[in-house]
């Protein structure tokens, strides 16, 4: 059976592409479009709960819009799920990433100027023009010391992961203001190159190969519903609910702790 999170199929619609959908649903070849606002839920239904976000310059692939409801395709990881549809604009190629924790889009190249929006980290932008000091871009004016070009790549996702330090945990938060296990573990991946999916079970069947050895820096952890980074032999890093942001924590401490309050066993040491 196909996982409904990655599967472009509603009540009403399915892409066209699809083997054996059902034959009373309209089969649609997407619309390509991009996000237009600095974070956005993706929902698993119109007004239901949120299962991930997307971020400013995202792209997307939109099978459907009912109602003001987009129901649509993350290109960066497949995840499905529903938006306002007033969140989404026309595809435009992306020229540059935030690669700053944050960032702020200025309304000119002056950091005195009004503020327009606070971007998170991976944010993708257009650049319009540049300045010494700012690029100017579809979502305004950055400081360039915050955007790297869009085939710029980081090699350390731990240390990718470091930058979100402090971050206040959100159950399926992508962005620098509120994050979680899977989410942090996805940016810090997929700023180096790595493919993610969105999920921890996705991550921990898909991403890299197990481990028999010691774990070292930029392993991966995975316990039911949960993953982390390894910092070192003796330290990981997690988005996590007991100290509700993004945290170091001793390693072994983690392990004892997570098992004491229920959660079981690690299931998974993973290797890049």
């Amino acid at each position: 059976m196909s996982d409904p999170r990655i599967t472009p199929v509603n009540a009403r619609v399915a892409a066209a592409h699809l083997p054996g959908a059902a034959p009373n649903l309209r089969r649609v070849t997407p619309e390509p479009l991009r996000v237009t606002r600095p974070v956005v839920d993706l929902l698993r239904a119109p007004g239901g709960a949120r299962d991930r976000q997307l971020l400013w310059g995202e792209a997307v692939d939109r099978y459907e819009d009912h109602q003001g409801i987009s129901f649509v395709q993350a290109r960066r990881d497949g995840y499905v799920g529903y938006l306002s549809s007033d969140a989404l604009g026309p595809e435009r190629a992306a020229t540059h990433w935030v690669s700053a924790p944050a960032t702020h889009a200025y309304a000119a190249a002056d950091i005195k100027s009004p503020d327009r929006h606070m971007l998170s980290f991976g944010s993708r932008l257009t650049a319009l023009s540049e300045t010494e000091k700012f690029i100017e871009t579809d979502a305004g004016f950055v400081p360039r010391a915050h955007l790297h070009p869009i085939n710029g790549r980081l090699d350390d996702p731990v240390a990718v992961a470091e930058l979100f330090i402090g971050t206040p945990y959100l159950w399926g938060g992508n962005s620098r203001s509120g994050i979680d296990c899977s989410g942090l573990v996805q940016a810090a991946l997929l700023a180096c190159a790595h493919p993610c999916p969105g999920d921890t079970d996705m991550q921990e069947t898909e991403v890299g190969h197990r481990a028999n050895e010691s774990p070292q820096r930029g392993d991966l952890l995975f316990w039911k519903g949960h993953v982390a980074l390894v910092v070192d032999v003796d330290t990981i890093l997690h988005a996590n609910a007991f100290h509700m942001a993004v945290s170091y924590e001793p390693m072994r401490a983690a392990i004892a702790r997570i098992q004491d309050q229920g959660d079981g066993a690690v299931t998974a040491h993973k290797r890049l």
